[in-house]
């Protein structure tokens, strides 16, 4: 649920509340109990998208993720090779 701003145009006191998308809009003022109350536009909540991105992970089609995989470059296995041994 969102936190909604509000001003009453009669004392200017400002508060939040936190109410419902479908809750009605408030009316009275809780300081001088006046009619004069309006909420205020914001910003509202941020949508933030963090990790490796919905859109790559969650939304993408089996074929772009197989096309995806074969357009990789093959990984190069490194031969180990035993150490020289040192003469003394």
């Amino acid at each position: 649920m969102p936190t909604y701003d509000y001003e009453c145009d009669a004392c200017h006191h400002t508060f939040e509340l936190f109410q419902g998308i479908n809750d009605p809009i408030k009316k009275k003022c809780p300081e001088c109990k006046k009619l004069k109350l309006r909420r205020l536009f914001g910003t509202g909540g941020a949508l933030m998208f963090k990790g490796s991105g919905f859109y790559q992970t969650d939304y993408r089609s089996d074929s772009y993720k197989k096309a995806a995989k074969n357009d990789k470059p093959a990984e190069k296995k490194s031969e180990s090779k035993p150490a020289a041994k040192k003469k003394d």
